[in-house]
């Protein structure tokens, strides 16, 4: 009896046999016939031939962008590749930490999914040079090929593609490198990057722990919230507004955030937008996994209804100063014309359900001055308030800079915190140690030096601010007392106006 291997040896010598015919008969006869040809052809291989094969090409016919599914099936097969493949390639995939292998082109490795044995190929083949094509690296056209047996394609086409999709995005992103991108002016990408590696984390955040522990559950809900904001109606974002003093730590909290989360930072600088159009492409491109800054923006535009009103009385003002008026394109490059409402609409409109898995995040040092739409929530959904150094955030501080836990000086230090206000940015330049003779004791006594100056200066300003107060207060009443006199005496004038001659002169006035 035949044995199954040498069967399909043989239907494979007749399967390139056919293929073979195929190709002389579609050489030397008519297209039209040559289809035909391959439509009967694939038909009768089918018969034979028990196998399925799926292709994922590395571009989209669509712009021509590369597949997403041609990514995440590289990134999975790049942990298959490395052990099992014979022949490698090192691919420099953007974004990576490092260096990814994969493949080389026509290498085989073989995968297993609940019993079921698959193999994937990597294939490459040359298309024609198109006389229109705006982009030669598409002529050559790599693409993976997935073959399997026809009797497993429910679980397949099920759950084995979406595994593979699940476990290849999971692999890009353990090991793609954060960026910190920035808006660009005029033509070109609209944005570019640097390799985002700030070292600042929530361990290291100087801040009330209980307040510190509520924003790490609050942002770990949110990345496992695909399905709840979906079952709710809601696009997959959250705001998130940072407000206190400038040195309270806002920046510092943003970087924590991009370290917790592996999200890239995306900070938008507003005035170098040209208008709400422009706005809407930049939140286009930016991609999953991200976090869309606004630093200082009670400072970065102009917001509100007044500003086309001072614009005017600005132009009135420069005409009058300078004779020779500014030139339209000069004025156009220079100011931008995004408003309030495009604004709002890139927060929390249409627009912004384009995309998934964002933060918004908005810092001011003086919250009262924004619009109360732009704060509001579902737009910021949640507020930060990040305000001087307490004894807690000082106890971090201490550690991190110090090495230290406790310390005979901590209640000298945590007495004067409660007495004075402090920045944690002061209080952590206090116990930088800035030389190899300093140590704890030493950066410890003069921060306790530094808080004790801060309550003189403190004190000494708030006598001031009382005496320039009284003083008003006294000029305001001399100058109400004053008015008084002014109305007495004008009653007067008017009430002798207002007699006759022979009144004045019975009652002894002069007229």
């Amino acid at each position: 009896m035949m044995k199954m291997g040498e069967l399909w040896t043989q239907l494979g010598s007749v399967m390139a046999s056919l293929m073979f015919a195929y190709a002389m008969v579609k050489q030397f006869f008519p297209d039209n016939l040559g289809n035909i040809l391959e439509k009967y052809t694939q038909k009768l291989v089918g018969y034979v031939y028990p196998y399925i094969q799926i292709s994922f090409d590395e571009y989209t016919v669509e712009f021509l962008r590369r597949s997403e599914v041609y990514s995440s099936i590289q990134s999975y097969l790049s942990t298959k590749s490395s052990t099992r493949a014979k022949r490698l390639k090192a691919h420099d995939v953007k974004g990576s930490k490092t260096l990814v292998l994969g493949m080389d082109d026509n290498e085989e490795v073989t995968d297993e999914f609940q019993g079921i044995k698959l193999w994937w190929v990597s294939m490459k083949s040359a298309s024609k040079k198109s006389s229109f094509s705006f982009y030669p690296e598409y002529e050559e056209r790599k693409q993976y090929k997935l073959t399997f047996h026809r009797r497993h394609r429910d679980i397949v086409m099920g759950s084995y593609l979406d595994h593979v999709r699940q476990e290849g995005k999971a692999i890009a992103v353990s090991n793609r490198q954060r960026k910190l991108y920035i808006n660009n002016t005029g033509k070109g990408a609209k944005w570019s990057h640097v390799v985002f590696e700030h070292p600042a984390t929530f361990e290291t955040l100087a801040m009330y722990p209980k307040e510190k522990q509520a924003i790490i559950n609050d942002l770990m809900k949110f990345s496992k919230g695909k399905d709840y904001y979906k079952k709710i109606g809601k696009a997959w974002k959250r705001g998130y507004l940072l407000y206190g003093p400038p040195g309270t730590g806002k920046s510092t909290m943003i970087s924590a955030m991009s370290n917790l989360m592996n999200y890239d930072v995306y900070d938008l600088e507003l005035t170098a937008v040209k208008d709400n159009t422009e706005l809407r492409k930049l939140l286009i491109d930016i991609t999953g996994k991200a976090i869309i800054v606004i630093e200082d923006i009670d400072c970065s535009l102009d917001l509100t209804g007044q500003r086309k009103k001072k614009k005017q009385e600005e132009e009135k003002d420069g005409d009058e100063k300078d004779p020779i008026p500014k030139r339209p394109e000069e004025e156009e490059a220079t100011t931008s014309k995004v408003t309030l409402s495009g604004l709002l609409n890139f927060i929390d409109g249409i627009w912004s359900a384009c995309g998934g898995e964002r933060l918004i995040v908005f810092t001011t040092n003086y919250v009262d001055k924004l619009d109360p739409a732009l704060i509001r929530r579902g737009r910021m959904d949640k507020h930060i308030q990040l305000s001087y150094c307490c004894f807690g955030a000082f106890k971090v501080l201490a550690r991190n800079y110090l090495d230290v836990e406790s310390h005979e000086l901590f209640g000298t230090i945590e007495r004067l915190l409660g007495e004075t206000d402090m920045t944690p940015a002061d209080v952590a330049e206090n116990l930088m140690l800035k030389s190899d003779t300093e140590d704890a004791d030493s950066c410890l006594k003069s921060l306790i030096e530094a808080l004790e100056a801060a309550k003189v200066e403190a004190r000494v300003k708030a006598e001031e601010e009382a005496k320039l107060k009284a003083e008003k207060e006294e000029k305001e009443k001399e100058k109400s007392g004053n008015s008084k006199d002014e109305v007495k005496c004008n009653g007067t004038v008017d009430k002798v106006k207002g007699t006759s001659v022979a009144e004045v002169k019975e009652n002894g006035v002069t007229p």
